[in-house]
């Protein structure tokens, strides 16, 4: 497990590219037959992955001293890859592509496994700290009400599917969905925004090899830039705009955890004022 130390706004100002980087961006993510964990002193969020391809993946206690994984935590688990079964303290879930499962605090075994090896589930992970013990509840993306917005003359014409909110899945803190742009857009919450009460992390993907988001963050006086290729993920903090432009179109999935929990807590940032 990779752990990320907070970062401040002023230290942020004066980073290089690679401080840049190394601060906010995790570029591997997701591995054959391993847990990859990076756990981010930003609201205490652990992000990871999962490949099963041989054999199944535990999801393990690392070393965030406690007796196991979710003993003082929840997840959300969503499915970029192909068909894959979740069975957490042996009740199965079965995720296809997009799907998305909510595992709350006090599961003890988590076992992710691939139906097919050829095409394996890909399994992006957010765990959050829980108060409160909520019920496991599998979410597919049928079943996540959209909701559209944007247009195609801004280049922002986009499907926002929420999966762990108020109106969801319960959860302690912990709220997650996933935002599809529509062909020939690339935009992606601009005019930005703030909510200086929540950490978001970004999970870019469904991108080609060639193709790259220019993901932009930083005080909205301060802006600064990343290049992020397919699958890799951004830690943003409370204080920075997160907003993005691709060279093709992609999907994202994003998860907050914080202070408040309502998913329009927004401080709107006007055009005028970025810098």
């Amino acid at each position: 497990m990779e752990t990320r130390h907070c970062a401040s706004r002023n230290e942020t100002k004066r980073f290089t590219t690679e401080e840049l980087r190394s601060a906010y961006l995790i570029e591997s993510l997701f591995e054959a037959d391993r847990l990859t964990l990076t756990y981010t002193h930003e609201d205490r969020m652990l992000i990871g992955g999962a490949v099963p391809v041989k054999e199944p993946v535990i999801l393990a206690e690392p070393d965030i001293k406690t007796g196991y994984f979710l003993e003082r935590r929840e997840a959300g688990i969503i499915n970029i890859g192909g068909p894959g079964t979740i069975e957490a303290d042996g009740e199965a879930f079965h995720l296809q592509s997009k799907d998305c499962l909510y595992l709350g605090m006090g599961k003890k075994e988590v076992v992710l496994k691939s139906e097919n090896p050829q095409h394996p589930a890909r399994y992006y992970i957010l765990s959050t700290l829980a108060h409160k013990e909520f019920p496991a509840v599998k979410i597919g993306i049928d079943e996540a009400a959209p909701v559209h917005l944007g247009e195609e003359k801004n280049s922002n014409k986009r499907t926002i599917y929420k999966y762990i909110h108020a109106g969801g899945a319960q959860s302690s803190q912990l709220m997650m969905g996933m935002t599809l742009l529509a062909p020939n857009c690339m935009w992606n919450t601009m005019p930005a925004h703030i909510h200086d009460r929540r950490s978001e992390v970004y999970l870019y993907f469904d991108m080609d090899v060639d193709t790259r988001v220019f993901h932009f963050m930083g005080e909205p006086s301060e802006t600064r830039h990343l290049i992020v290729s397919n699958e890799q993920a951004v830690i943003s903090p409370s204080w920075s705009i997160h907003s993005g432009i691709g060279t093709s179109n992609y999907t994202f999935i994003w998860a907050m955890a914080g202070e408040n929990y309502t998913f329009d807590d927004m401080e709107h940032v006007g055009m005028k004022d970025l810098r």
